[in-house]
C-alpha cells in the first residue's frame, strides 16, 4: 500500500504538474511548497488567514488564497494537507469527490527525503526542535547548505525551515499518529521515549513499537543513532544496531570532565576526544540534546572544531528557555515545556541560573495528557517558588474527560489558578520583583501571559 501510494506522489511531484497545499502556510507546508516550486511543480495555496508566512511564499511566486473554497483546488493534479485539514475541509470534500488525489504533508516530506542522499530526521519524546537546530547549526557551519524542517522558531534561520542546495536534509520527525513512518531515513535519530500522545497511542508498548518500526526504516547504508541511556529507547531497539550517545561511558559518544552547570565538557567518540563543548544553552537536557548532536557529526564526517564552534553559537529555538523581557526588575522567560519530565528537566536547569524565586505560569496541554498524567504534573509543579496555573488548553479536543486546572491546583499546595490569560498576567505582574525568574510554561498560548507583562525596553 505504501509503495503505491508513493508511485503516486512521485507521480504526481514532476515539473510541469500542478500542486495545491492545503495550510500551505504551516510551519513544514511552506518550506515543502517552495522545495516543490524549485523542482518546476506549479504549486498553489490556500490558508485560513494571511501572514508573514503567506507573503514569504507569495514572493517565492507561489499563490495563496486566503480561506478554504471548493474552487480553489481547480486544476490541481493532486492536494497535499496539513493535519488539521479534515475531510470536511471544503477543498479536500471537493478534491476527494472529482477524483484528485490527496495526500498528508508527512507523506509527500518522506518521498522528498528519497531525493536526498542524507536525510537526518530527529524523533523522541523530547528534545526533538532542539536537536535539529544544534544540528542546523553544525551543518551550516560545515558548509553543508542542508534544507531543514524544524518545528519551531530558529533564530539563525529568521525561521523554521530553509531550501538548501546540499545533498542533506534535516527534519524534526514526530510519532504523533506514527507521522514519522511516512520518512525516509538514513539516519534516524531517537533522544528518549515516553508515555505521551495517549489519545493516539494505546500505552508505552505502543510507542515504543511506533519507535521501533521508524528505527527499522534506516536501509543497511544508513545509522541509527540513539540515547543508550535511555531505557524504553534501549528496549525498543533491542537486537537492532546503533550508535549510541549519553553520560555514561558505555556509549560511544560521551561526556567527560562535565562542569557543574552542565554547559562545559569534552566529548570523546569512539574513545577519541571529537571536541570541546562550550554551551550557552543551560540544562543536564540540553548537553544531552548536544551529545546526540555531536554523534550525527560524528559520524557524517563533521570536524570537531565545526561542532564545537556550531553549539557554542546555538541559544535555543524559539519558545525553548526564551528570553522575553522584564517586568518590574524580575526577568521573564518562556518554554514550550508540556510534559511532566520537561516540566522537570527545565525546572532543574533554571535552578543553575542563580535567581532568588522562580515564578511558573504553566497552561497543561490538551485534557488527554493531563488526565493520564495527572500524578506526575502534580509531583513536578511542586517545584516553584510560586506556581500560577492558567485553564488547560484544548488544542485539537474536547473536554470529554472532565478535567481542569483548578484539579491540578488542589493537589497542589499554594498553587494559584485563573480562567483567562489576562489574569494570569495581572497575577505575575502583582508578583514580580527584582531577582525573580518568571516563567511561562506550556506548548498553548501561555506565552502571551508573558509577553503582555514585558515592559519596554526604554522604561527597562
Amino acid at each position: 500500500m505504501r509503495e503505491t501510494k508513493v508511485r503516486k506522489i512521485k507521480a504526481c511531484f514532476q515539473p510541469g504538474k500542478r500542486v495545491h497545499l492545503v495550510g500551505i502556510g504551516g510551519v513544514s507546508m511552506r518550506p515543502l511548497g517552495i522545495v516543490l516550486r524549485d523542482r518546476g511543480i506549479i504549486i498553489t495555496g490556500s490558508d485560513m488567514n494571511s501572514s508573514v508566512s503567506t507573503e514569504e511564499l507569495e514572493a517565492h511566486g507561489i499563490p495563496v488564497y486566503i480561506g478554504h473554497r471548493a474552487e480553489n483546488i481547480r486544476g490541481a493534479d493532486c492536494v497535499i494537507r496539513t493535519a488539521a485539514a479534515h475531510n470536511d475541509n471544503p477543498e479536500i470534500a471537493a478534491a476527494r469527490a472529482a477524483g484528485i488525489p490527496v495526500f498528508e504533508r508527512a507523506e509527500a516530506w518522506g518521498v522528498l527525503m528519497q531525493e536526498y542522499r542524507n536525510a537526518i530526521c530527529v524523533a523522541g519524546t523530547h528534545g526533538k526542535t532542539t536537536t535539529t537546530g544544534m544540528l542546523t547549526h553544525i551543518f551550516m557551519q560545515a558548509q553543508r547548505d542542508p534544507t531543514v524542517m524544524i518545528g519551531g522558531y530558529l533564530p539563525l534561520l529568521h525561521a523554521g525551515h530553509r531550501v538548501g542546495a546540499g545533498d542533506t536534509i534535516i527534519a524534526e520527525s514526530c510519532e504523533y499518529c506514527n507521522s514519522f513512518h511516512n520518512f525516509s531515513p538514513t539516519v534516524a535519530v531517537i533522544n528518549n521515549i515516553e508515555e505521551d500522545h495517549l489519545d493516539f497511542f494505546k500505552d508505552l508498548e505502543d510507542i515504543k513499537a511506533s519507535f521501533r518500526h521508524f528505527a527499522e526504516l534506516v536501509p543497511k547504508r544508513g545509522q541509527i543513532i540513539a540515547n543508550g541511556d535511555d531505557a524504553n529507547t534501549a528496549d525498543a531497539l533491542k537486537g537492532l544496531k546503533y550508535l549510541s550517545f549519553g553520560l555514561g561511558e558505555q556509549n560511544t559518544v560521551h561526556p567527560l570532565e562535565i562542569s557543574e552547570d552542565w554547559q562545559h565538557c569534552t566529548v570523546l567518540c569512539d574513545g577519541v576526544p571529537y571536541c570541546e563543548l562550550d554551551l550557552a544553552v543551560h540544562g543536564k537536557y540540553n548537553l544531552i540534546n548536544a551529545l546526540g548532536a555531536c554523534a550525527v557529526a560524528w559520524y557524517m564526517g563533521i570536524s570537531g572544531e565545526d561542532a564545537a564552534e556550531a553549539l557554542a553559537s546555538f541559544t535555543g529555538a524559539g519558545r525553548r528557555l526564551e528570553f522575553k523581557g522584564r517586568c518590574k526588575g524580575a526577568d521573564v522567560y518562556d518554554d514550550y515545556a508540556h510534559h511532566p519530565h520537561e516540566v522537570r528537566a527545565l525546572l532543574e536547569a533554571v535552578r543553575t541560573m542563580g535567581y532568588d524565586r522562580m515564578i511558573v505560569a504553566f497552561q497543561p496541554h490538551t485534557f488527554t495528557r493531563t488526565k493520564a498524567l495527572f500524578e506526575q504534573f502534580v509531583e513536578e509543579l511542586q517545584a516553584p517558588d510560586i506556581l500560577v496555573l492558567a485553564e488547560i488548553y484544548a488544542a485539537r479536543e474536547q473536554n470529554t474527560v472532565n478535567i481542569h486546572s483548578s484539579d491540578l491546583a488542589a493537589r497542589i499546595p499554594g498553587a494559584l489558578c485563573f480562567d483567562t490569560l489576562p489574569e494570569v498576567s495581572d497575577c505575575l505582574r502583582s508578583l514580580a520583583r527584582p531577582g525573580d525568574i518568571i516563567l511561562t510554561v506550556g506548548a498553548g498560548d501561555i506565552y502571551r501571559a508573558g509577553e503582555a507583562i514585558c515592559e519596554p525596553e526604554e522604561q527597562q
